[in-house]
Formats: structure tokens, C-alpha cells, sequence
């Protein structure tokens, strides 16, 4: 893939496309996110399908096309999570053996403690809960007491929710950071996310404000190898939250919805650059996956879908476009965490080969390895090139 000038990388965050061959280790039982969602009425996706999704090995449903006019493969992740951090840490190229640290009884004493002197304010809660149920179980006595909402889920975060008539968002930010200075080492847990409510009891409901505090990543990623050779970086969606800012040269902040993260990405396709564009699309994770909505999820893969095609036909001849994802969250398994999964790579451009079928590859970090060879930077990572 000689000549690529610029590469758009978007993450169809938990598009999983079934179960890895250790998911029973993390909890789940067969999970197929792709194929839960495809057996929707409400999922059409033929510019996907043309690209060559349903060619991909091991997906057994579907229409797979004679002639794909994309190369694809199905990566294995390789590091111990099922979390968005981990698995764009390795999509940039890191593979985490050791993993982010979970709560499923609560933060311990001591962090509690830590974090009520740090903040100035007593803690409710301290349990993995539903953001949504949360607040109708503790709003009130929030508003009530003034203390924080601070709770967890199955992943590697803390969350911290206040209404914002009594903690305006910026001071919950500030409550954030202050949380991500205490929250290293053994309790280095992957997000610290503030999540401001608006609304009264029992009429609460979540605002768009909400904002990602990360670890930073451990060693350098594909996008620090970029920047440091004056390369384009530019993050889209929640790409700057979860790398903790690291490696971009410039971040186009946080989406409204998936269609603005495309909007903003079609919009790039008018600019000059050379380098990488790093999409996140979270609806398909946060509004569907984790809420367990088949059809929702459906009608968001659908959306993109369309948008995938008007986004295609503004390609450049010196474009590539790459389609993965971070992990599954399969809207018809049990619970509401995040599914251990295989997910899927299309690859399309001018200057890329159509129907070449990869296989199954052992990291997703082969993508990093991928864009390192493209853009000729040196890059230490476990992954291998498909060039």
C-alpha cells in the first residue's frame, strides 16, 4: 500500500463480530455482537457488506459478496480486557498483559477516603450500577446532602455524577482530575468519567457533557510515532479522552452522536493533510450495546451505513479507510458489560487491494504495524504489517 497519504481509522466502538476463543474467561458465554444485530429488521448495511464484511472468517450469517471491493481479516485481541482503553491502546499498537484493575465490590476504605478529603465531600453509593438507575436511586440524596454520586461498572472506571444546578460541570471536571491523580498504580483504573445530570426528583436524566479522564498509555502508540515525525494526528470523538491527549496534534472533541463524529469526519476528507484521522463512533456502545437495544443498535449500524457510502464516494486516490472495533457489547447477551470478542478490519483505497481476505490475525496492534509501515515510522510493537 504505497502512496497513501492520508488514512481515516474509524472505531465502530463494540462492533464485535463473536465471541474469542477465551471469552468464557472473561464472563461470557458465546457473545456475538454482529450477529445479534444483523438478524434485526431494522439492519441494512450493503456499503459494509460490498467492503466485504460478511467475507470476514468465521462470520457465518449474512450475504459474504463474490467480488469484495475492500481487503478484510479478523483480529484476536491479544491483551487481558474487554474495555475500550485496552483495545485501543491496542489498536495503537500496545498489548496489555496485565489487566486495568475493576471494582466489582466497590473501592476499597481507603480510596473512599482519599477521594472524600481530596474532594471536600462525602461519597454515595460506591457500587457497579447502571449510570441511569444511579441517579434515580441517589439523585435526590445528592441534592439533598451535597456528597457525590461515585460508582463503577464491570470495566475499569470510576464515575462521578452530580446534578449540575449543584455542581456545575466544571467543577465536577475538576473533581475528575482530582480523582486521576489519586486513582495510579494498583487503583490505575482505565477512566475516571464525569457524568453530569440536569433535572429534578425523580425526572433526572444524563447531559451530553460528560468527559473521559485516562491513564495515559504506557509506551508509545502509533500516534506518538506519527506526531513526533510531524505526521497529522487528529482525533475524532473520544479518541483524545482515551489516549489522555497523548499523541494527537489536534482533536475535533467529543461527539454529539454518531452522526456528528461522521459529519466531522466527512468534513476532514475537504482538508489537506498527510497523516492519520482516529475515529470513535460510541453510540453504537453507549446508547445500545451496554442499554441491551437490538434494534437501536441495528438502526445505528444502519445510519452509518448510509453515511459510510456518501463517505466513500469523497474518498481521495491517496486515501485509505480502515473499520474496526474495540471490543464486543452484544445487545442480547446477559447483563450489560462488554463482550470478549474477535472484531472486524476492512480496509479500502484506490491504492489498497480489493478481496484479499487476511485471515485471522493475532492483535488487533497489527493495525498500528500497518500505519507504521505506511507512514515509514519506527514503532515497537508486537503487531505485524499487512503490507
Amino acid at each position: 500500500m504505497k502512496g497513501i497519504k492520508r488514512v481515516f481509522l474509524i472505531v465502530l466502538d463494540s462492533c464485535g463480530i463473536g465471541g474469542a476463543s477465551d471469552a468464557k474467561a472473561f464472563g461470557d458465554d458465546n457473545p456475538n455482537t454482529l450477529r445479534s444485530i444483523a438478524a434485526s429488521e431494522k439492519f441494512s448495511t450493503p456499503n459494509l457488506a460490498r467492503l466485504g464484511l460478511f467475507n470476514i472468517d468465521g462470520i457465518d450469517f449474512g450475504c459474504p459478496v463474490e467480488k469484495p471491493s475492500g481487503s478484510f481479516a479478523r483480529l484476536v485481541e491479544a491483551s487481558a480486557g474487554k474495555d475500550t482503553t485496552i483495545g485501543h491502546w491496542e489498536i495503537a499498537g500496545i498489548v496489555s498483559a496485565r489487566p486495568l484493575p475493576t471494582y466489582p465490590d466497590g473501592f476499597p476504605p481507603e480510596v473512599i477516603a482519599a477521594l472524600e478529603k481530596s474532594f471536600g465531600r462525602k461519597i454515595l453509593c460506591n457500587k457497579p450500577y447502571s449510570g441511569t438507575q444511579v441517579i434515580r436511586d441517589y439523585g435526590r440524596a445528592q441534592e439533598e446532602t451535597g456528597a457525590l454520586i461515585v460508582y463503577t461498572s464491570a470495566d475499569s472506571v470510576l464515575q462521578i455524577a452530580a446534578n449540575e444546578k449543584l455542581v456545575p460541570v466544571d467543577a465536577l471536571y475538576d473533581y475528575c482530575r482530582a480523582a486521576r491523580e489519586i486513582m495510579q498504580g494498583d487503583h490505575g483504573v482505565g477512566r475516571i468519567i464525569a457524568r453530569p445530570f440536569v433535572g429534578d426528583f425523580p425526572n433526572y436524566e444524563r447531559t451530553p457533557r460528560r468527559h473521559d479522564f485516562s491513564l495515559k498509555p504506557p509506551a508509545k502508540t502509533i500516534l506518538d510515532a506519527l506526531h513526533e515525525n510531524n505526521l497529522a494526528t487528529i482525533g475524532v470523538g473520544k479518541i483524545s479522552d482515551i489516549f489522555a491527549g497523548q499523541g494527537l496534534s489536534r482533536s475535533l472533541g467529543v461527539n454529539v452522536d454518531n452522526s456528528d463524529g461522521m459529519a466531522k469526519t466527512l468534513r476532514l476528507l475537504d482538508e489537506d493533510f498527510r497523516g492519520l484521522c482516529f475515529v470513535n463512533l460510541v453510540d453504537f456502545d453507549m446508547k445500545f450495546g451496554h442499554r441491551r437495544d437490538v434494534d437501536g443498535y441495528a438502526r445505528a449500524m444502519t445510519t452509518f451505513d448510509a453515511e459510510l457510502g456518501e463517505f466513500l464516494s469523497k474518498m481521495r486516490e491517496d486515501d485509505l479507510l480502515m473499520i474496526t472495533a474495540d471490543h464486543g457489547c452484544d445487545p442480547a447477551a446477559k447483563g450489560t458489560d462488554h463482550t470478549r470478542e474477535n472484531v472486524p478490519l476492512i480496509m479500502y483505497g484506490s491504492r489498497a487491494r480489493a478481496g484479499l481476505n487476511f485471515g485471522t490475525r493475532p492483535t488487533f496492534a497489527d493495525i498500528a504495524a500497518t500505519l507504521a509501515d505506511i507512514f515509514n515510522v519506527t514503532l515497537d510493537t508486537r503487531g505485524k504489517s499487512f503490507c
